[in-house]
């Protein structure tokens, strides 16, 4: 029978969800690295025992982690990406004698066919690439010619937070930065350009036609449609059916379009799902109620879904990376919450329950859905 592995990264340490294929009762393992900022962790399509997870702290800096048997064990790779005796420092190294600094890896894209390949984004904004399962790792450091000078920190930090590999073409990626907008490489990454036509932010740039600059929250695709690809923007959900070169607003009936995952049901391909808050100021729900919307037209007709989610005083945020879906059928759909809640759906969004409560605030909800 089916099973499904959901990897949760919180702000004081990972933990790990497992359930078979009815998804009715869950196993709880962890905290791993209790105490740490697990920012994200993900596994790898093309090996089920593969998982690596960005584990950092303000005093120690950045190591990364990695398992091979399906998050029981795991060790430091990289070594000189993370502590180097001098607390504080986040260090690595671009293939010269002087090392990368900076703060945090956001994000974390395993190959879709090869587990020793995997991508990382991290703040400020650069893309990193390793071939050999995290020891070693290499800048694609093009995607700085795109204007690099004029990108500006968002509310969270200048993070490229958002890795989208093409199924059907391992040449070409996409990466959100957030505040400078999508870009695109169709050479693996050695040369890229901006992907932002459509795009408009009226509050954060004075010029409309701007290329850079744009705060994107989100971008994700089905991978039955690679160039179809779903944003969710600092104001606006977008969607672009050419491989991001134009984009057009879909926000519909939504009572806000801020906020910050969106994700694809894996069997239907035009269902996607937003958690929309109150503003970019106020980062808890509409009136105080938690729900997650769903569009089955691919955009613009909009549905609450609240079954089981807290319809007064909830005031929790859902953060980018914190939402998720498996591929089972029916579709499994998860987020994770800053109040430290995981929630659940074994229905496409239809009914919802709790699966762990009362985690730290949590950063990242990814899934594996296991044979």
């Amino acid at each position: 029978m089916s099973g499904v592995r959901v990897l949760v990264g919180t702000r004081k340490g990972g933990f790990i969800l497992t359930s078979d294929g009815r998804r009715e009762r869950w196993d709880v393992c962890g905290p791993l690295f209790a105490g740490w900022e697990i920012y994200h962790m993900k596994g790898s399509p093309a090996d089920p025992n593969r998982l690596y997870a960005s584990q950092s702290s303000g005093w120690f800096g950045q190591t990364m982690q990695r398992s091979d048997d399906g998050g029981r064990s795991w060790e430091p790779v990289g070594n000189q990406f993370g502590y180097d005796g001098v607390p504080g420092t986040h260090q690595w190294y671009d293939g010269t004698q002087h090392p990368w600094e900076f703060k945090r890896v956001w994000h974390l894209e395993p190959s879709l066919t090869d587990p020793d390949t995997v991508f990382a984004g991290v703040e400020d904004a650069a893309l990193f690439k390793s071939v050999d399962g995290g020891h070693s790792w290499q800048e694609l450091s093009g995607l700085r010619d795109v204007s690099g000078h004029l990108w500006q920190p968002g509310a969270g930090g200048m993070c490229l937070h958002s890795i989208v590999l093409d199924p059907g073409n391992p040449d070409r990626v996409f990466v959100a930065i957030s505040a400078a907008g999508v870009f695109r490489t169709d050479d693996g990454g050695t040369t890229w350009q901006a992907a932002t036509r459509g795009l408009t932010s009226p509050f954060e740039l004075p010029d409309p036609t701007a290329t850079v600059g744009h705060c994107v929250h989100n971008i994700t695709m089905h991978p039955s449609r690679p160039s179809t690809l779903f944003m969710q923007k600092h104001w606006d959900v977008m969607r672009s059916d050419d491989a991001g070169d134009s984009w057009y607003e879909i926000s519909g009936n939504l009572p806000s379009d801020f906020g910050f995952p969106i994700v694809v049901n894996a069997n239907e391909p035009e269902t996607i799902y937003v958690v929309p808050i109150k503003s970019d100021s106020e980062h808890f729900p509409p009136e105080g109620k938690l729900r997650v919307y769903r569009s089955r037209t691919g955009g613009n007709e909009w549905e609450a879904l609240t079954n089981g989610l807290p319809q007064s005083d909830c005031y929790v945020n859902v953060l980018r990376d914190a939402m998720a879906v498996d591929r089972l059928d029916s579709c499994g759909i998860y987020f994770g919450t800053t109040g430290g809640q995981v929630y659940a759906s074994a229905d496409g969004g239809d009914n919802w329950n709790a699966i762990v409560r009362d985690l730290p605030a949590v950063t990242s909800v990814e899934v594996q859905t296991l044979s």
